[in-house]
């Protein structure tokens, strides 16, 4: 079983515990979480190697959301982990700057369901285990013409 790497970030326990156990229930994948209390606690765990999608609260002291995304984006090895933003932030300004500025993939609206994760982020979730699928397991060349 392949086992997905998530950094979960955000400055309220709560909110990490909830973000976990939603994405635990959505039984999109199985996940490792890694912790982080704000963006600046999260740039000294982020490491591309052993990451492979990040939860980004939008409000948090020190380094925000935004800030985070911009500084992993900016080290160009970090560009092909998924960044999605976990916020209360919805006006369709806020989602342009995280989606479009920033440079995240995907934008989840506080508060959410096991549900919503799921529906939300399930091509973005397969998309990470295609990619830690050992070359057996993708298939040949072929096989992406015809699934």
């Amino acid at each position: 079983m392949v086992t997905v790497r998530a950094l979960v970030i955000d400055d309220s326990r709560v909110m990490r515990n909830m973000v976990m156990n939603a994405l635990k229930q959505s039984r999109l994948a199985t996940f490792e979480f890694t912790e982080a209390v704000d963006g600046a606690d999260a740039l000294t765990k982020f490491d591309p190697a052993t990451v492979d999608i990040c939860f980004v609260d939008w409000n948090m002291p020190n380094v925000t959301g935004v800030e985070f995304v911009k500084k992993a984006r900016s080290g160009g090895t970090a560009f092909h982990i998924p960044m999605v933003m976990v916020t209360s932030e919805q006006t369709m300004a806020k989602i342009e700057e995280a989606l479009s500025q920033a440079g995240a993939d995907s934008y989840i609206c506080k508060p959410f369901t096991p549900e919503d994760m799921r529906v939300k982020l399930e091509k973005l979730v397969n998309k990470v285990l295609t990619a830690k699928a050992p070359p057996e397991e993708k298939g040949g060349f072929f096989s992406g013409l015809f699934n």
